[in-house]
């Protein structure tokens, strides 16, 4: 079973922008409300677009099932069928072996900037770059379904 072992930050400062190697736009619709067994998004990036299921459980360990599908299908399943939508820009920063991904949000969760990194281990040491802030991985309100549905520019105290 494919398992996703990922931590999420906020941002200390921007200093992290003088460390990104590439980008990417991204949009994200989900099939289906929070609540159930697991999160279904289809992410439309550039040209390609991919389906991923994963479990709906609150921390830093998920299953995780990812496929690419044709653009056309998924720009129809946008469009048509998902509930909720996020829009980012996707930053990628390579330091100390990992890949860190900067999500700078769009549209209604503008203002929010969470960042990611995949991990090997659940125990993996995760050196801190000067530009992180806060660990968000255990809060929910901070994932991308729950921002679909409830976005940042709803939530009365950041």
């Amino acid at each position: 079973m494919p398992i996703e072992i990922e931590r999420k930050f906020l941002l200390a400062n921007d200093r992290w922008r003088s460390e990104v190697i590439r980008h990417t736009s991204m949009r994200q619709g989900y099939l289906g409300a929070p609540g159930g067994k697991a999160s279904i998004r289809v992410r439309l990036e550039a040209r390609r677009a991919r389906l991923n299921i994963k479990s709906a459980v609150i921390g830093d360990t998920r299953d995780e099932y990812e496929y690419e599908i044709p653009l056309a299908e998924a720009t129809e399943m946008f469009d048509n069928l998902c509930i909720g939508r996020v829009e980012k820009i996707r930053h990628y920063i390579e330091r100390d072996g990992l890949t860190w991904e900067i999500d700078e949000f769009l549209g209604d969760n503008q203002g929010l900037v969470v960042a990611e990194v995949e991990l090997e281990q659940q125990a993996q040491r995760v050196p801190a770059p000067p530009w992180l802030g806060r660990e968000i991985t255990t809060d929910p309100r901070y994932y991308n379904h729950s921002l679909s549905i409830k976005p940042y520019r709803s939530w009365h105290a950041h």
